[in-house]
């Protein structure tokens, strides 16, 4: 299992699919500042809890705050059986430029 790193224009097309999920390992308040529309804020408190609601053939879209540490992140829910695990390129500082409207606070 292994996951692919995405660009925001290609992340922007998964949004066409209502069963996207969104994981955003940001800390608590750069989330509160802003995050993709929809993203979950994860982090080793509430992963599982996140694993047992995000189905495993869902498209999950793994985002932080350059798109470094969602590597390690996509990998790991790679391994734990997710099939369609992308990694946003640029994580959210890119993604607030590229898709304002994709944005939520």
């Amino acid at each position: 299992m292994s996951f692919q790193r995405i660009s925001c224009a290609k992340a922007k097309d998964l949004f066409d699919n209502p069963a996207l999920k969104v994981a955003d390992i940001r800390d608590p308040g750069s989330y509160a500042q802003g995050h993709v529309r929809g993203a979950v804020r994860v982090d080793n408190d509430n992963v599982q809890d996140f694993m047992q609601s995000a189905p495993k053939d869902a498209p999950l879209l793994v985002c932080c705050y350059h798109g470094n540490s969602s590597q390690g992140a996509a990998g790991f829910f790679a391994s734990q059986g997710y099939s369609e695990v992308y990694s946003l390129d640029g994580g959210y500082e890119m993604w607030k430029m590229a898709a304002p409207e994709l944005c939520e606070r």
